[in-house]
């Protein structure tokens, strides 16, 4: 039998008489190409969404946020029609009650108190011209509250303020006693004297529950 026939091969120069198996393809290199081109296509994918999302997201923010204006009707400058501040309200004036803290104030009247208050013998002589306010003080709290009279002041047109003037107050209403107490649910009515200088008029009064109250405002024209 010939040593060439296909049960005996004839040896190659390898030492083996079949020939070298063919090589594997490279799997892994295959997978990283495969790697390669999906990264890219994200890569691309993203930065379509990141451009072309991001300039309907800002315009629907846009529109959103106008739709919400007029639904709420705010301003352009954020405050909503709630929050605008109003007119003014009219300050009381006289014969009407004005309150601050624990006192109600009614004004009763203005009046001119001339150049000298009290006897003559012991008359207070004003710098200028005395001006007095009548006054109802209520205390509306649950407690006593003492009146403090020098913390009520008149001021002018221009806004110059005056105290009042404590001889000619005592001497023109015995009741005008400086840190007088009132029960809760009593009134004390007394009259204050200014001492204004001649021809200034006054034009408000702002009276306190204490030295340390914001005040209110009473109109006296």
């Amino acid at each position: 039998m010939s040593q060439n026939s296909p049960d005996h091969p004839q040896p190659t120069p390898y030492g083996s008489p079949y020939p070298p198996p063919a090589p594997k393809k490279n799997v892994f290199a295959r997978h990283k190409v495969l790697t390669g081109l999906g990264v890219l296509v994200l890569a691309v994918v993203v930065i379509s969404v990141a451009s072309g999302g991001g300039g309907s997201s800002d315009s629907s923010d846009t529109a959103g946020s106008t739709t919400t204006a007029a639904a709420t009707g705010s301003a352009p400058g954020g405050s909503t029609a709630a929050e605008r501040p109003s007119a003014a309200a009219p300050r009381p004036g006289i014969g009407a009650p004005a309150r601050d803290g624990k006192f109600e104030f009614v004004v009763r009247g203005v009046r001119d108190g001339g150049t000298t208050i009290g006897p003559d013998f012991m008359a207070e002589r004003a710098q200028g011209r005395f001006v007095l306010v009548d006054l109802t003080v209520r205390n509306i709290g649950d407690r006593a509250q003492s009146l403090d009279v020098s913390s009520q002041k008149v001021l002018s047109t221009q806004g110059t303020q005056f105290s009042p003037n404590t001889t000619a107050t005592i001497s023109v209403d015995d009741a005008a006693v400086f840190y007088e107490q009132i029960n809760p649910g009593n009134a004390l009515q007394l009259t204050i004297a200014y001492d204004l200088p001649v021809g200034v008029d006054p034009a408000e009064i702002e009276l306190h529950d204490s030295i340390f109250s914001g005040g209110v405002t009473v109109a006296l024209r």
